[in-house]
């Protein structure tokens, strides 16, 4: 019987926890009750990267190093993530929300322009995104901006993960990395 109970409580605190994840409480604002949201797998992910992070980025075609700081919130009654960034001591911004059920990721760039991604990879540890072509019309030899970037979370000490992306500058490709930490 003790088993049984202990299976049962165990039962109710993993559907709590999964419920919680993937189905946002509705919000309210005034009289009126925001629809509650369902997130993807993908946007819930990003959300494990909620927090101020910062570490030392490389640049690939140069090797120069700089200070990065990343900060990722939680905005809009819980459907958007914002990451606001900082390399070099300029600032950017990154927004992530679903659209049908798929995450969407809009980068407002340094470099004047603001590509579109789509999730190319979404394991436990890993999540990376591309340049998506249907939802911009920018051009790798016609445009400066950011192809594809991709979080890898240590496996050992989540408060770790490596950052990459790949910048297309003057049709030149810059395949970049980043050791951060959490604070």
């Amino acid at each position: 019987m003790k088993l049984f109970k202990n299976a049962s409580v165990m039962i109710v605190a993993i559907m709590f926890f999964y419920s919680s994840i993937s189905a946002q409480e509705a919000t309210t604002i005034g009289d009126v009750e925001m629809p509650a949201i369902e997130s993807s797998d993908a946007f819930n992910k990003m959300r494990n990267k909620l927090g101020k992070w910062q570490g030392e980025m490389t640049q690939g075609l140069t090797g120069e190093t700089f200070n990065v700081s990343y900060e990722w919130r939680i905005t809009s009654g819980g459907n958007t993530i914002t990451e606001t960034i900082i390399e070099d001591g300029v600032e950017m911004l990154t927004t992530y929300n679903d659209d049908n059920g798929q995450l969407v990721v809009k980068h407002y760039c340094a470099l004047g322009t603001e590509p579109v991604f789509m999730v190319t990879q979404s394991t436990d540890n890993v999540i990376a995104i591309s340049f998506d072509k249907s939802r911009s019309n920018l051009q790798s030899d016609q445009h400066d901006f950011v192809e594809s970037m991709k979080w890898t979370t240590d496996s050992t000490n989540s408060n770790v993960m490596v950052f990459e992306n790949v910048v297309i500058q003057n049709g030149e490709r810059s395949n970049n990395r980043a050791v951060l930490r959490k604070l």
